[in-house]
């Protein structure tokens, strides 16, 4: 598993990293994205591998609509994440606070069939620029 961990670590890093390029590094909307693909890339690799396929992550910039869309595409379309997240966590729980946070930060989420004709699923969140 640590190789999975690594996998999400380097995905926030190179989300960080791009994102400078739009907005420093220690800015809110830099931190704000970089933790929704923290909590996108690790439910995807808890949540939606296949073994022996990885996640693909996609960042994109849209200046007319003024905001940062965050794309993370896994291989299981049979696992769908509850829509709107199930109810907060329990202050001391361990896990299951992902999709709530991302559903706080984010001015909206979805989950999207793929459109490249592979399996699974796109879940994207856009967050105000």
């Amino acid at each position: 598993m640590p190789v999975l961990a690594l996998d999400v670590r380097l995905a926030r890093r190179l989300a960080s990293h791009r994102l400078d390029a739009w907005a420093p590094y220690d800015s809110d909307l830099n931190a704000t994205v970089t933790l929704i693909v923290g909590e996108l890339t690790a439910n995807a690799v808890t949540h939606g591998r296949v073994p022996g396929r990885d996640f693909r992550l996609c960042l994109s910039l849209d200046r007319v609509e003024r905001l940062v869309r965050v794309e993370v595409t896994d291989t299981r379309g049979d696992r769908m994440p509850p829509r709107p997240p199930s109810t907060p966590p329990l202050p001391d729980a361990e896990a299951d606070r992902g999709l709530c946070l991302v559903a706080v930060l984010a001015r909206r989420w979805a989950v999207l069939p793929r459109t490249d004709g592979g399996p699974g699923k796109t879940v994207c969140a856009e967050v105000a620029v």
